[in-house]
């Protein structure tokens, strides 16, 4: 074989290699957007909560009674123009969902979570549903969003992500979009997960709340 023709072929080599790597990385890529639209690398997936929360198979972070922490104030404008203080719902199990209308994954949950807020208000459970609505730039994106899942309890109109900053690093913080915390009735963080979930894990994450005393 010539030089000439030894040096084309290692050339096609690197390219086909080079083509390789780059879909790789395109496959991967598009698999973490199916799984959550924005993440955050300031948390390990444990560790946090001082170190006493457990993450199960179902990627569902959890607390222990005695070891949680209190949540942060959560308040401001909602996407209908009314006003919201989470510190006033204390007494009641609170479900905290961060979303965006723009969000792939936070669609794929969104009839879940209008499923199981109806549910547990038609059964008289003491749990509130709140929605941190972040990165939309208009009410009306959200608003559409809500009309179209069939989501009826409010959302904090939060298109900067402040709110999310109110959760201390080193906490269970909602670290990625979608995230959902619950509260339990002492307003403390008793659960997280940071993808997006069905029905069934979501009250997994409920159920055991409701039956403290």
């Amino acid at each position: 074989m010539s030089l000439s023709r030894a040096r084309v072929r290692r050339s096609s080599c690197r390219s086909t290699r080079g083509r390789a790597v780059l879909l790789t990385a395109v496959t991967v890529a598009g698999a973490m957007t199916l799984t959550s639209c924005i993440g955050s690398d300031g948390d390990k997936p444990s560790g946090s909560a001082g170190g006493n929360y457990v993450t199960g198979p179902s990627g569902i972070s959890t607390v222990a009674r005695g070891e949680r922490t209190d949540a942060p104030k959560l308040d401001g404008e909602t996407v209908d123009g009314k006003t919201l203080d989470t510190t006033t719902l204390k007494g009641k199990v609170v479900v905290l969902n961060v979303w965006g209308s723009w969000c792939p994954p936070c669609r794929g949950e969104a009839k879940y979570f209008a499923q199981v807020s109806k549910e547990l208000a038609d059964a008289g459970e003491a749990v509130a549903f709140v929605g941190i609505n972040t990165r939309d730039n208009t009410k009306q994106n959200a608003i559409a969003f809500e009309e179209n899942y069939g989501i009826t309890y409010p959302s904090l109109f939060d298109p900067d992500g402040k709110l999310m900053l109110r959760f201390p690093k080193g906490s269970l913080n909602p670290n990625a979009i979608p995230s959902t915390l619950v509260l339990d009735k002492e307003g403390k963080i008793a659960a997280r997960v940071t993808a997006p979930i069905n029905d069934e894990q979501l009250r997994s994450m409920i159920d055991p709340l409701l039956a403290e005393k």
